[in-house]
């Protein structure tokens, strides 16, 4: 994808404009300004699958667009799963819906795909 199809959703730093939210309880995960727009592809579990399967079953879908967060302290609501290898998945600290990203262990970075949040304009 290109800038310009998010382009609504950035500031001229490539930021995000707008407030961050759950999708689904509407829980504030971010504040504008917080996370970096950036093209980086990852595979995450779908949000809604069978519990029975163990996480190496989990089906998963491929995402490009993220917003990256330097600082885990940045998010205002967030949730973590268990450590699933070099990766925890990032969910909703309210209804503990997800994941809409991931923390990379080695790196301290959190990416939150966008097409799983609701941008709040």
């Amino acid at each position: 994808m290109d800038n310009q199809d998010n382009a609504d959703k950035l500031n001229e730093n490539q930021k995000n404009l707008h407030k961050v939210r759950c999708q689904f309880c509407n829980s504030l995960i971010m504040l504008n300004n917080v996370g970096t727009f950036i093209e980086s592809e990852f595979s995450l579990p779908l949000m809604h699958q069978k519990h029975s399967k163990s996480i190496d079953e989990f089906d998963s879908e491929n995402f490009k667009e993220y917003w990256i967060i330097e600082d885990m302290f940045h998010f205002e609501n967030i949730g973590f799963s268990i450590s699933v290898g070099n990766y925890k998945y990032l969910i909703c600290a309210d209804c503990e819906m997800g994941p809409f990203g991931y923390h990379d262990l080695s790196t301290k970075r959190s990416y939150v795909a966008l097409k799983r949040v609701k941008h709040e304009h």
